[in-house]
């Protein structure tokens, strides 16, 4: 328990600015912006997207109904590609943290990583889309959060970075914060140390490990730091800070649906050839200190009392994630009205995916009212329109629906 204060007290500090800076970035950059640049089948395309995703904090189930709805309104399929490969890997809330855990060499080279593999995999899945009769601009879609006031602006800015994003993030770094704790305890402290000579074995297994799980940018920073502390080589770490965030089950199936077999495959190759590339660059062009020295000062403090404000920020941090939790597993009923239909729908992870199946559902025709319920996955709609159109339209951007 000791070490899981220890690491709370380092990062709650970094996690609340992060989450300030996510709510501006949400409320104050106009979503226009994001789609007017990622329309093209060339390289400029694929580096606005990986631009653009580098700072978003979306994680690796939030960033699939965004990016299928960049696709949708005319993302090409590389720049959708680079898009889903750069943001969830970081994120202005992890870069913070990662640099308050395992120093600044850490917070640069994870960006600088997202940005080149991005670029890679996007690149890649647009030399084999040219010609593609699938790559159509879309038509754009109204954007209502560009035509409000600055104050209304400020207050989206607090709900979506203190409520929203800990709903979406919370239990991934509650999460993240006990396999580092198990970690700590039940690694004998010389299990990392067989691959000491052999840093490509450790990367591997971080590779088979990483890729099908599902962890977010900033819950990886603890199990990343507990591994260290057994033994893991720099570079074997950095493998599970891209790997990890960077894709799951779940965007795997969805991609193979919405963009094809073949962009799978090269958006999982990128991804890895990527995490193994900058993992040896680290362990063998880098000096080994500048990744270590902080870590290694981090845990010979870690008895010291910690700082009143960091013990602040923490108790901050524990009851936004309580409300933040509450609010996402308990569904408000009150909000339910017995005469609208209703549809059950499948896959929803956080609130980007219920914002983004909100909006969809409220573009079709006859649609008068709509609302979507995390915890039940029940779509409330009320209007005159065809089930069928309402199911179509989910599916389009990657979820499966039906009426209930």
């Amino acid at each position: 328990m000791q070490e899981i204060w220890t690491l709370i007290n380092k990062m709650s500090p970094y996690l609340l600015l992060g989450f300030g800076f996510a709510g501006l970035l949400h409320a104050f950059v106009p979503s226009s912006l994001y789609r007017r640049y990622l329309g093209g089948n060339d390289l400029r395309s694929v580096l606005w997207a990986a631009l653009i995703g580098v700072p978003l904090p979306l994680c690796s189930c939030g960033v699939i109904p965004t990016a299928m709805s960049l696709r949708k309104e005319g993302a090409s399929k590389g720049a959708t590609t680079s898009f889903l490969i750069a943001t969830p890997q970081t994120g202005v809330d992890s870069i913070l943290a990662t640099a308050s855990l395992l120093g600044i060499p850490f917070a640069i080279v994870r960006p600088v990583a997202a940005l080149v593999t991005a670029l890679l995999g996007g690149e890649m899945v647009n030399l084999v889309s040219r010609g593609d009769k699938s790559e159509v601009a879309g038509q754009q879609s109204e954007q209502p959060k560009e035509n409000l006031s600055f104050m209304q602006r400020l207050v989206e800015a607090l709900r979506y970075g203190y409520v929203d994003m800990i709903q979406d993030i919370g239990r991934w770094l509650v999460l993240g914060l006990m396999i580092a704790g198990l970690i700590t305890i039940l690694v004998p402290d010389d299990f990392f140390l067989r691959f000491a000579d052999t840093p490509i074995v450790g990367m591997l297994l971080m590779i088979a490990i990483s890729i099908p799980m599902y962890v977010c940018a900033t819950g990886s920073i603890p199990i990343a730091v507990a591994l260290m502390l057994k033994g893991i080589t720099p570079g074997a770490a950095l493998v599970l800070l891209m790997a990890g965030p960077a894709c799951n089950m779940a965007s795997i199936l969805v991609i193979r649906k919405v963009l094809g077999q073949k962009t799978l495959w090269f958006y999982l190759l990128s991804i890895t050839l990527g995490a193994i590339i900058f993992g040896l660059g680290i362990d063998y062009l880098l000096p080994h200190e500048w990744f270590t020295a902080h870590l290694m000062l981090s845990h010979t403090n870690s008895h010291h009392s910690p700082a009143p404000f960091s013990v602040l920020c923490s108790v901050v941090l524990g009851g936004l994630l309580i409300y933040g939790l509450f609010k996402r597993y308990i569904p408000d009923k009150g909000t339910m009205r017995k005469e609208k239909r209703q549809f059950k729908v499948e896959g929803m992870m956080c609130n980007h995916c219920r914002a983004n199946v909100e909006k969809t559902i409220q573009q079709q025709e006859g649609v008068t009212t709509v609302e979507v319920d995390l915890a039940s996955g029940i779509a409330t709609v009320e209007g005159s329109f065809a089930d069928e159109d309402i199911i179509k339209a989910v599916q389009g951007i990657g979820y499966d629906a039906q009426t209930r």
